[in-house]
């Protein structure tokens, strides 16, 4: 039977292929057939993904070092890819986290978080964009979370971009539909990605076995969610076998809005 969720032939950005979901979602992108670009700040991050695609003989990954909050960076690198070949998919998965409610968020906290979490989610789609309209479509694919529509404690500023990238996915799905671009969010619940352990070890020394349990509960089926499942539903997403599927957001959250209680 032929597989249906395949990309061969296509070309996917992949912003913070560096690590967690975004490398996640790379490896299983080539590992379908797609050339992917490895978009990170950190370009070692970048190239050991490569490293990671070639010896599971996905087809091929280029490291792609750039700021996505630099709006001359972030054209530039993307013209250069575009000069290669289509940009057939564009999936923005650079983000960064923060811990406070609104009383303890500094407006240097929240700068932070504007600029990675939603200028950088609008200057790669408005870099893309031009290149998917003249090719005659493309599928772009946002990261959110559960943060842009539920109230989570402690997460004033994190959940503010999240709900921008969210308008933002619905904003473009609407204007794009004569152009052939599709785009959709997925808002996963919480993953088990290395920020996690990180602020665990940060916060609860000594205590991270007993925390990490009581995060993983906060999902009804008792655990977090893994980068790889995220991967699974983009690589869904992004396939011809979606292509019925705009301005949607897709939750990935172990039963978390609809099982709890």
């Amino acid at each position: 039977m032929k597989q249906e969720f395949r990309l061969d032939g296509k070309a996917a950005i992949v912003t913070g292929a560096g690590s967690g979901i975004g490398r996640a979602i790379a490896l299983r992108f080539a590992a379908s057939g797609a050339k992917v670009y490895l978009v990170d700040l950190r370009s070692d991050r970048a190239e050991e993904t490569a490293r990671m695609v070639a010896e599971d003989g996905g087809a091929d990954a280029i490291a792609v070092q750039c700021d996505v909050t630099d709006a001359g960076a972030t054209r530039r690198e993307f013209a250069a890819i575009a000069a290669r070949g289509p940009i057939d998919i564009l999936i923005n998965s650079a983000g960064v986290s923060h811990i406070g409610r609104l009383e303890t968020t500094t407006e240097a906290d929240f700068n932070r978080i504007f600029l990675v979490n939603v200028k950088g989610v609008f200057l790669c789609m408005q870099a893309a964009l031009e290149f998917m309209k003249r090719q005659g479509g493309g599928v772009i694919l946002n990261l959110a979370s559960i943060a842009a529509t539920a109230g989570l404690s402690d997460r004033f500023a994190y959940s503010m971009s999240k709900g921008a990238v969210l308008s933002m996915t619905l904003s473009v799905a609407k204007d794009y539909l004569a152009d052939n671009i599709r785009c959709n969010a997925v808002s996963p619940a919480r993953i088990h990605t290395p920020f996690v352990d990180a602020f665990l070890k940060e916060n609860y020394a000594g205590r991270e076995h007993e925390m990490f349990q009581t995060l993983s509960n906060s999902q009804p089926v008792g655990r977090m969610g893994k980068p790889e499942e995220v991967a699974s539903l983009a690589l869904f997403l992004c396939s011809d076998a979606a292509s019925f599927i705009t301005g949607a957001d897709i939750p990935l959250d172990g039963g978390f809005f609809n099982l709890r209680g």
